[in-house]
């Protein structure tokens, strides 16, 4: 069943491409060639590839088909897509412990870093981009904190920050810079307090803070540690009036201020400190900002100056100005703000979020954990393309693990020396409206490494190039002949560009596409163009309309099985072609007689003729296949059984006329039945019998006719008939069983009667056990003896 979706599917898919070749009407080649990557065009001379009836456009037309159609595979142009690499250099071994240190645009962790593609439409082209995380690889991180007065313990933990992260990094990298900077607020109601003695102390009368700002840049990125911690150590807290800060603000300036902040082009992380949420696009009306961001670095004396002009950034804005500068980001925040922060990450691509504790003593950990996961991961990111080129992503990653779609861009768990690559496939869908070459970039995010791709669009054909302009083809230079066909200039139409689009019909005009002067323009099949009949197309591409007056068609023969011409010719102008040994109006009629052929090797049993690979059986008494069956014949062995018989052992019905009905076969005795012919051993028709005579017994015999005139019989000599039966054994089986019987109703009989005999018994015994009267004396006997005693008698 899938075998058979797989081909319906490429076929729906060649007929697809092969229709949209021809739909598309392309006049020239360049126009051909951008229709779909399987059109191709014939570049065979006018004369001798398009037939009548048909227009330039069928010069266009899937590569398979154009063949089909008479024009050489030398003369079709084809262009196809192709990839060069222009920068090729191999990634980066870099070690930690080698005294010679490379500078950061000396280390290449990304291959290739720059090819040319030329694309030609529908064609994909997919090279492979390599990717090695190196080891040692430069740092610099940047430390933003929120100095709201809610911060006031976390600012006393960061001033030891420089020195110790440093020892931490020298784990990690060799060349590390770090920098800091802080943010409050807009210095506007309604998020500060804006009287006088609020600008100067935003904090409660017991507390020493200074004046509120939006963003401050207190240190550019440096090597000194120490430097570090003296200038943090110096930061004071100040305040604002609402929860969430302008953090936003500071973002936007850190990430495009790379000159004030001191970025280098390597590994660049910002830490973003702060117990709080934070203020975004929109929020900046409350005070009166309507302006929307403009993504520039406004810093004067190392100052934000602008955040009462412009509004917040969107999150948007930001993730774009981050991923243009190649800024990952690790939000140090609070665990009460985590789900605040953690909606955020999955906005921004590169970033990740940590739980700081409530007086960032755990800062180092946080930042050491957040730049191993984010180092970790790569992701594949690119520029816009141009309006009709796709770009798709597949990752090999670590293990062989694969990844297709989103998942195709990035690879996880990439540890310092792992190498992984990525399958990048670009296909164009048109030509630009220019035509001009267009450049993309891929890069991975974070990274200040990416790839250059030089898109080159194949929108003519070489062999326009050596077109003849103002052709004397072309109707006396009313064209350019190139490629096989004249490219009509404007205001010009038909194959020789002959007519002008003024004069494309006229009563004359018309009448020369009309067959035998009759109504019908082009047979009803075409459109009359410059008194030459254009054949319409057809819905399906392989069906077509040609001649003069478009009167014939490759559709309209005669059909077998529902196939055009039975499959087995090829249809023009309604006519069937056949292929050889085929016959017939729709080729439906074989010339091969192998499917007459019987088991005996004759043709139809010589019983009949071949015509069409099916037997005609010239005797109406026979028929089957091949004329094997006679319904109404008696059986051969039946039939000459009496003749056998009587010829074979002179017995049977026919044993008086045996000489004169039974001379038509020749007999031939054999000793036993393996002395009989076989039918695997013969040409002819030959028939196994065995038959039975009056006294029961059985002979054996085969029937043959060779050539419909010999007929041979072979027969077995000698009968097989049942032996009889032996007496004694039967008389002494009979009487042993009349005794066997006998002793057995014997047995039987006593064994009921000593039943019955028991049951009187038992029945004897309960009746006696019933009696109410005494058995040992007999109830009516009377004593003579008369007993009396004196009532005086005292027994003295």
């Amino acid at each position: 069943m899938f075998l058979h979706l797989a081909v319906l599917s490429a076929l729906l898919t060649y007929l697809c491409c092969s229709f949209d070749c021809i739909k598309a009407n392309a006049q020239s080649c360049g126009e051909c060639i951008q229709v779909a990557e399987k059109c191709g065009w014939c570049t065979d001379a006018v004369s001798d590839f398009l037939k009548q009836g048909e227009s330039k456009s069928a010069r266009c037309d899937e590569l398979k088909s154009l063949i089909t159609k008479g024009c050489s595979k030398a003369k079709i142009e084809n262009p196809r897509g192709s990839i060069s690499i222009d920068k090729d250099k191999p990634v980066t071994n870099r070690k930690k412990d080698v005294a010679e240190k490379l500078k950061p645009d000396q280390i290449t962790q990304i291959q290739p870093q720059k090819l040319s593609l030329n694309l030609r439409s529908g064609e994909a082209q997919t090279f492979k981009l390599k990717f090695k995380r190196a080891e040692d690889y430069p740092i610099d991180l940047y430390y933003l904190m929120d100095l709201s007065f809610s911060m006031k313990d976390d600012l006393e933990n960061v001033k030891n920050l420089g020195t110790d992260l440093m020892r931490e990094m020298q784990e990690i990298t060799s060349d590390f810079k770090i920098g800091f900077g802080s943010f409050v607020e807009k210095t506007v109601m309604p998020y500060i307090s804006t009287t006088p003695a609020r600008l100067l102390n935003p904090c409660t009368s017991n507390e020493n803070c200074t004046s509120p700002f939006s963003y401050k840049n207190v240190l550019k990125l440096t090597e000194n540690g120490q430097q570090f911690n003296s200038l943090v150590s110096k930061q004071q807290i100040s305040g604002n009036l609402d929860s969430p800060e302008g953090g936003f603000d500071a973002i936007m300036q850190v990430a495009v201020c790379g000159d004030a902040i001191g970025w280098r082009n390597v590994t660049r992380l910002l830490v973003f400190s702060t117990d709080a949420g934070f203020h975004f696009a929109g929020d900046g009306k409350l005070g009166g900002i309507v302006l929307p961001n403009d993504g520039k670095c406004h810093l004067e004396n190392n100052m934000y100056t602008m955040s009462h002009y412009y509004d917040y950034p969107s999150i948007a804005h930001l993730v774009q100005k981050l991923s243009d500068n190649n800024i990952q980001t690790i939000f140090a925040v609070t665990e009460e703000f985590q789900p605040v922060y953690k909606e955020l990450k999955n906005l921004i691509p590169k970033s990740a979020v940590g739980t700081l504790s409530s007086n960032s003593s755990n800062v180092i950990k946080l930042i050491i954990d957040s730049y191993n996961s984010l180092s970790s991961e790569v992701i594949l990111e690119n520029n816009k393309v141009p309006e009709g080129v796709s770009i798709k992503y597949k990752s090999i990653c670590k293990n062989g693990v694969v990844g297709t779609g989103e998942n195709g861009r990035k690879c996880s768990n990439i540890s310092i020396g792992d190498e992984v690559s990525f399958d990048i496939t670009i296909e164009s869908q048109k030509c630009p409206s220019q035509g001009k070459s267009e450049t993309i970039r891929i890069k991975p995010l974070g990274f200040n490494e990416d790839v250059e791709i030089v898109l080159n669009f194949i929108c003519e054909c070489e062999c326009s190039k050596g077109g003849e302009p103002l052709s004397k083809i072309c109707h006396n230079g009313n064209g350019t002949f190139e490629c096989g066909a004249c490219r009509c200039n404007e205001g010009r139409i038909g194959r020789l560009c002959e007519c002008s689009t003024d004069e494309v019909r006229t009563d004359d005009l018309d009448g020369n596409c009309r067959k035998d002067n009759g109504t019908d323009i082009c047979s009803n099949n075409g459109d009359c163009v410059c008194g030459t009949c254009e054949c319409k197309k057809r819905e399906n591409p392989e069906e077509r309309y040609s001649g003069k007056f478009c009167d014939c068609d490759n559709f309209n023969c005669d059909r077998s099985n529902n196939k055009l011409c039975g499959g087995h010719g090829r249809c023009e102008c309604r006519v069937c072609i056949c292929d050889a040994n085929y016959t017939g109006s729709a080729c439906d009629c074989s010339l091969d007689t192998s499917t007459c052929l019987a088991a005996n090797k004759q043709i139809c049993n010589g019983r009949g003729t071949c015509e069409c690979g099916v037997c005609k059986c010239t005797n109406p008494k026979f028929q089957g296949p091949t004329c094997e069956i006679c319904p109404t014949c008696p059986g051969v062995c039946a039939e000459h059984k009496e003749c056998v018989q009587c010829r074979a052992f002179e017995t049977g019905e026919k044993k008086d006329t045996c000489q004169r009905d039974c001379s038509y076969f020749n007999l031939i005795r054999v000793k036993d039945r393996d002395k009989l012919p076989q039918p695997a051993d013969q040409s002819y028709p030959l028939s196994h019998c065995k038959e039975r005579d009056a006294n029961d017994c059985w002979f054996y015999y085969t029937y043959a006719v060779r050539n419909d005139t010999m007929r041979e019989v072979y027969v077995v000599e000698t009968l097989e008939c049942p032996a009889g039966p032996d007496i004694i054994p039967i008389v002494a089986g009979v009487v042993a069983g009349i005794v066997l019987i006998g002793l057995a109703l014997l047995l039987i009989w006593k064994l009921l009667m000593i039943i019955h005999d028991r049951r009187e018994f038992a029945k004897f015994e309960k009746e006696k056990m019933n009696a109410k009267w005494d058995t040992g004396e007999n109830p009516i006997y009377k004593s003579a003896v008369t007993t009396v005693v004196n009532p005086k008698y005292e027994g003295k």
